[in-house]
């Protein structure tokens, strides 16, 4: 399950330098200078050729996220500034939801144009399905399919010919409507919801500079002869490929294993075989292989390709303590994680085409109770800030147990003159 809302900068140059000043922080007063003018107005294009992007593109930051650090410095708590700073200067998503189509043409389209002009590829997280999150802590959307199609061809006519990737709709398909209840008889929701996906991608697939990927959940959710059926019904066979993990936890290398399972039994799929005989991520490494050699023999670059969100799976998923939860919801705010690998457009996996921060850190994933009645995060004793919220304490969690470090380690302590 994931929690979002789409944040900008106010970073103010100004009220930076005078906070900044008296303590002569050089290195944090440079980036957050360089967080304001990111946050500048986008210029138009000025041609249609566009260099293709060398990086991944950094957003302006949640403009909580720099109030944070301009408290830390003032509390001379200068290593934390600096840790969180550094994560909110990684490349991330910027995330596009609920807004009207007009609005969200028109920031789509400064996002992409800003981040052609550094030669950057922008992230575009489209989280506005509707029944999203199954109504729950990220609950909203489009009220209807119409209203929905609208939208997606806003956020078409905002990106145009300019590079971008998008992560389509997060928990959209791991998350039917089917799984939550919310289905009639009939299953009419979750048909919609296959046909908005699908409108999604044939729209978007097609624009000179688009890769569109599928919500494919995470390798600790449903298993991959459950999954491929969801992603052949929501298009796939049009888009690049598909995503996983956002908002959640699992590590690099079983991340690695369950895509290439996924891609493996849709190839197999889409040479007439069943996915139900495809090996799941639960057989032993030797099996599943052994049946991947004996029935996919396509090329990796003719194969759907994924994207993993690192964001924050630095230190794997928790494990809450048992026999404590009804409802322990493992997903949300979990304590003690850390942010992960760095995003890379160059994964040294042929079929792996990035590791991406879709989910921000630092931005709260709901007000947790698990399973109490609340109003407080029994983990934390406190009440967790709204989805989509800055989580300052969150944040510096995150920072703490990054791995790897956000922050070169020291050498040793300098000699006091």
């Amino acid at each position: 399950m994931t929690a979002h809302d789409h944040a900008g900068s106010n970073g103010t140059p100004s009220r930076t330098s005078r906070a900044l000043r008296p303590l002569t922080v050089a290195v944090v007063a440079a980036a957050l200078a360089g967080s304001a003018l990111a946050a500048a107005p986008a210029q138009a294009a000025t041609s249609a050729y566009v260099a293709p992007p060398t990086a991944l593109y950094t957003p302006p930051a949640n403009s909580d996220a720099n109030q944070q650090i301009l408290d830390l410095v003032r509390h001379r708590q200068l290593k934390d500034a600096a840790g969180v700073l550094a994560m909110t200067r990684t490349p991330q998503a910027v995330w596009y939801g609920d807004g009207t189509p007009d609005e969200v043409r028109v920031s789509v389209h400064r996002t992409v144009v800003e981040a052609a002009r550094h030669h950057a590829l922008p992230v575009l997280a489209l989280y506005n399905i509707p029944g999203r999150d199954c109504a729950q802590y990220s609950a909203g959307g489009a009220a209807d399919t119409p209203q929905y199609e609208a939208w997606i061809d806003a956020v078409r006519a905002g990106i145009g010919h300019l590079p971008a990737s998008v992560i389509l709709e997060p928990d959209s398909l791991a998350l039917l409507p089917s799984d939550c209840g919310q289905d009639d008889a009939q299953g009419s929701k979750t048909t919609e919801r296959y046909t908005e996906i699908h409108y999604a991608v044939d729209a978007l697939e097609p624009l000179a500079g688009t890769k569109v990927y599928l919500d494919a959940g995470h390798s600790g959710w449903h298993s991959v002869n459950d999954l491929v059926p969801r992603l052949v019904a929501g298009g796939i066979d049009t888009a690049t490929g598909f995503f996983l993990n956002v908002s959640n936890y699992r590590p690099d290398s079983e991340l690695a294993w369950y895509g290439k399972l996924v891609s493996s039994c849709l190839s197999h799929v889409s040479d007439g075989g069943s996915a139900a005989d495809c090996p799941n991520q639960w057989w032993s490494v030797n099996d599943a292989q052994a049946w991947l050699d004996a029935h996919v023999h396509a090329a990796p670059s003719a194969m759907k390709h994924f994207v993993t969100d690192t964001s924050r799976n630095g230190q794997g998923p928790w494990t809450p303590p048992a026999g404590v939860y009804s409802d322990p919801q493992d997903w949300c705010n979990p304590p003690g994680r850390g942010t992960g690998a760095r995003p890379t457009l160059n994964t040294g996996d042929a079929l792996a085409d990035a590791k991406v921060w879709v989910k921000i850190p630092g931005e709260s994933d709901g007000q947790c109770t698990r399973g109490t009645a609340g109003p407080n995060d029994p983990e934390r004793g406190y009440q967790d800030p709204a989805a989509g919220k800055w989580f300052p304490q969150q944040a510096l969690e995150l920072v703490h147990n990054a791995n790897p470090r956000l922050l070169p380690e020291a050498a040793g302590p300098k000699p006091v003159r």
